[in-house]
């Protein structure tokens, strides 16, 4: 199990590394990450909700984040 784990590992810091994905932990593609944010409790109830810069860049990309935040008619500060 140890040694799936490690090529598991692997596998996403070569994917990182490529350009092909911003995220390098994250068994979600960035789509299904921001998919998951905004479909939350606090997001349903019209509440904050809070998320670090590094997380979103590393997650799914400024840039995407920012024009799904204009898609869907929310801000952010």
């Amino acid at each position: 199990m140890w040694r799936h784990a490690k090529a598991v590992n692997r596998l996403f810091t070569i994917l990182g590394q490529s350009g092909g994905m911003t995220y390098h932990s994250s068994p979600l593609t960035p789509e299904l990450w921001l998919q998951d944010m905004f479909a939350s409790k606090a997001v349903q109830r019209g509440e904050v909700i809070r998320r670090k810069a590094r997380d979103i860049e590393r997650f799914v990309g400024m840039d995407m984040f920012r024009a799904e935040l204009q898609r869907r008619g929310f801000r952010a500060v």
